[in-house]
């Protein structure tokens, strides 16, 4: 790492996310699946632009994942994909924006294909859910391409198929992906749970392939959350402000999952990371799952459990925060400030945008020099194999 003092200037951003073009499945699919392609038309009863899958609405309108910047406040959003911003869907725009923050780096994650990649399980065709899978990847790879120092590519695998889960993952990693999206708790998605040797071949290509794992919130079956029912009572505002807290506490639950499952402890070099869920509730999870882990004994029938759990979560795994400014400010000592990564969640509706520097020296106010350029930069340029920047930041001048 080069120990120039204009490089902390710059952040990298461990989440954020691409508005998918309209025509990035069916300019890629074999021709046999083109008409059953996910695509954009307007929803004439909503008066937005929506994306349909084989067909049927997929329960997305593409304005909505790009609200950064929009001149109505949420849940207002652009209405279709002509009002959604450049940096949004656009590489080059996207550099630029990063460049006007002082962002050295952006993670990539999806949108249609869902948090964990699950959209694609009601095609109900293993063929075709695969080519959709490979088309995104093969969209992902060719985005970077504008500049791959700087962007981060996230595999999209198909979980449900293990093999072709490792092939992909062993394709991609040779194309410059930097990480394996994957579901958290796989087991809402009629796949078995997380700690299930059925896994195992997937986290040894990660392992192999020496890429973190990502468990993105709302990476299960979350969608019923938005049902009309709850709107009808509750609003659009007040069902969305459930729904974000809750699947932070969700990736909560899959952290525990996780730590208990004996993963970590038969794969002591992967990594997970667990993305756009905060780091506030982490002492208590640590906490309560060590306490639970000893009165309940499980040492006893679990051999390969060496560790307490919150020692694995501190050799394995991160965790993302953006808009917090408490946990970074007083619980790093017990999370452990080796294991904090910095996010904004471009361009999304709980996204940090036009705010990004104040909200950071906010949560970083009374933290050294050294804690706030490894939160905000070396842990994820190590976990990341991110290059040090050739220029100095001077955003904003």
């Amino acid at each position: 790492m080069n120990d120039s003092p204009t490089i902390c200037d710059w952040v990298i951003d461990t989440d954020t996310h691409i508005t998918e073009p309209g025509d990035l499945w069916s300019s890629r699919l074999p021709a046999k699946f083109v008409d059953r392609a996910p695509r954009i038309a307007m929803d004439p009863a909503m008066g937005l632009e929506i994306w349909y899958i084989d067909g049927e609405p997929a329960g997305l309108p593409v304005g909505h994942t790009a609200v950064a910047g929009w001149h109505e406040p949420f849940p207002a959003a652009p209405s279709s994909m002509a009002e959604v911003p450049a940096a949004a869907y656009d590489a080059s725009a996207r550099l630029e924006y990063m460049d006007s923050i002082g962002i050295w780096a952006m993670a990539l994650y999806p949108n249609l294909g869902g948090f964990g990649n699950q959209t694609f399980l009601r095609l109900g065709d293993a063929e075709m859910m695969l080519a959709c899978v490979q088309a995104y990847n093969d969209f992902l790879t060719e985005w970077v391409a504008a500049d791959p120092r700087r962007f981060i590519p996230i595999t999209a695998i198909p979980f449900w198929d293990v093999p072709a889960s490792v092939a992909e993952i062993e394709r991609c990693a040779k194309l410059g992906h930097k990480g394996v999206l994957f579901s958290g708790e796989p087991q809402s998605l009629g796949q078995p749970f997380l700690g299930d040797h059925h896994w195992d071949p997937i986290w040894n290509a990660a392992v192999d392939a020496d890429l973190p794992v990502s468990f993105h919130i709302g990476s299960g079956n979350f969608m019923e959350g938005f049902s009309p029912e709850r709107i009808e009572v509750d609003g659009i505002g007040a069902t969305n402000a459930r729904i974000a807290s809750s699947l932070f506490l969700e990736n909560g639950k899959q952290l525990i999952d996780l730590l208990v499952s004996g993963v970590l402890a038969r794969h002591e070099k992967l990594k997970v990371v667990s993305v756009e869920s905060g780091i506030g509730f982490l002492p208590f999870i640590l906490e309560s799952v060590d306490y639970t882990f000893k009165y309940s004994q499980i040492r006893k029938e679990r051999p390969e459990f060496k560790m307490l759990p919150s020692e694995y979560f501190r050799r394995q795994v991160y965790g993302c925060y953006f808009f917090e400014e408490l946990a970074p400010d007083r619980l790093l000592d017990v999370i452990g400030e080796d294991n904090v990564l910095f996010e904004t969640d471009y361009p999304h509706p709980v996204c940090l945008y036009g705010n990004v520097r104040e909200t950071i020296d906010a949560g970083l106010r009374n933290q050294s020099e050294s804690v706030r350029r490894k939160l905000l930069f070396d842990n994820a340029a190590k976990l990341y194999k991110i290059e040090a920047p050739d220029r100095p930041c001077v955003f904003g001048d």
